[in-house]
This record gives C-alpha cells, sequence and structure tokens, in this order.
C-alpha cells in the first residue's frame, strides 16, 4: 500500500518581506522587546505560521540577522569589490554606506547589527559568533581590495592594507551611528572625498 504524504498549505505571504518586518520590529525594540504579539502584527501572519515559516522566536531573530549580513551588510562591499579604480571604489563603498544608514527599506536609520544586535550578545544563543564572523568576514575583504592595489602597484608595497581595512571598517560603523542619530545623507555625503584621501594617503 502506498501511502501519500500531504502537502502543507502553501504560503500566503512573502517569505522576504515578512523577514524584513520582522528585523525592523527586532531592530527598533531588540530582542527582549519584541513581543510575538508586534512580530505577528507587523508581519502579517499568524502564531502559527510564523512557528511554520521561521521557527520560534529566537530562530526567527537570526533569520533576520543572517538576512541583513547577506544583503545589506553586503552590498557596499560589492561595490568596493566591483570598481576597478580604487578612488571609485573606496567612494562607491561610503556612499552606499550612507545610503543603508539613512533609507533603509525597513525605515530604520543605522546598522541593525550595530545599533541592535550587539546588545543581545551573551543572552541568545547563537549571536556572538555572528557578529564575530561579520567583523572578520568585512575586514577580511577590505583587506584584500587594498592589497590587490599593491599587487597591481597603485598603492605602494608598504602601504598598510590591514589598518586602513579596519580604520574602512571603522568609518563605516561612524557613518552608520551617525545615520541612527539622525544625520542626513547629504550631511553626511560632503565628507566623501576627504575620507577617501584619508584612507589612501
Amino acid at each position: 500500500m502506498t501511502v501519500t504524504k500531504k502537502l502543507g498549505r502553501p504560503r500566503t505571504f512573502d517569505y522576504d518581506q515578512a523577514l524584513l518586518k520582522a528585523m525592523a520590529v527586532f531592530w527598533e525594540k531588540g530582542y527582549d522587546g519584541a513581543s510575538m504579539r508586534d512580530l505577528t502584527g507587523a508581519m502579517g501572519i499568524t502564531g502559527p505560521s510564523l512557528y511554520a515559516a521561521f521557527g520560534d522566536k529566537r530562530d526567527l531573530y537570526l533569520k533576520t540577522i543572517d538576512h541583513y549580513r547577506a544583503s545589506d551588510a553586503c552590498t557596499p562591499l560589492v561595490v568596493l569589490e566591483g570598481e576597478e579604480d580604487i578612488e571609485t571604489a573606496l567612494r562607491g563603498f561610503l556612499v552606499a554606506v550612507i545610503t543603508s544608514a539613512t533609507e533603509h527599506d525597513s525605515g530604520a536609520k543605522g546598522c541593525f547589527i550595530s545599533s541592535s544586535v550587539v546588545a543581545s550578545v551573551g543572552q541568545v544563543e547563537g549571536v556572538a559568533a555572528r557578529v564575530e564572523e561579520t567583523i572578520c568576514e568585512a575586514e577580511a575583504r577590505l583587506t584584500a581590495r587594498f592589497q590587490h592595489e599593491i599587487d597591481k602597484g597603485t598603492l605602494p608595497p608598504d602601504f598598510p592594507a590591514r589598518e586602513r581595512a579596519a580604520l574602512l571598517f571603522d568609518i563605516r560603523q561612524g557613518y552608520m551611528f551617525r545615520g541612527r542619530a539622525g544625520w542626513t545623507r547629504a550631511q553626511m555625503l560632503k565628507d566623501v572625498p576627504e575620507r577617501v584621501a584619508l584612507l589612501l594617503s
């Protein structure tokens, strides 16, 4: 006798959009402050649908972090790596950072990880490792971009690639902090040329 497995009901919501809305709630209220009612209300789904698609609250939280790391956090890096000219690449990176800090699709300002997620390090299992991986991966990719210029000969052999990568990462965080504090895109864009010159000096 053949047993036919019943298929679950198809989703009636957009998974990525629901995840973005959940991230906005965590971003605003933090992990502890975000209730299941807050989350289901923002996502426009029922509790059972949330559990079926995303797991429990912790699972959902980790999924929002992974989503941010794979999209928003990577966008400036993709710009940096995609431009051949280093000045253009650095300028594009900083503009992408500023845009993310001030015009995020969720309506939130700043950086999800540095503005909200870091507060739950040591409290929610799985968060600390993700934050550490985010920092290490970003600095490694930034270092590699400067090293590429050294290898090409456009930067001198003794150019401090790792140190400038760390500086660029810290500048990114500074822009995110300013965005969180209410600075506008126009205010921050004015300083981009000076930041690029400093990074290459």
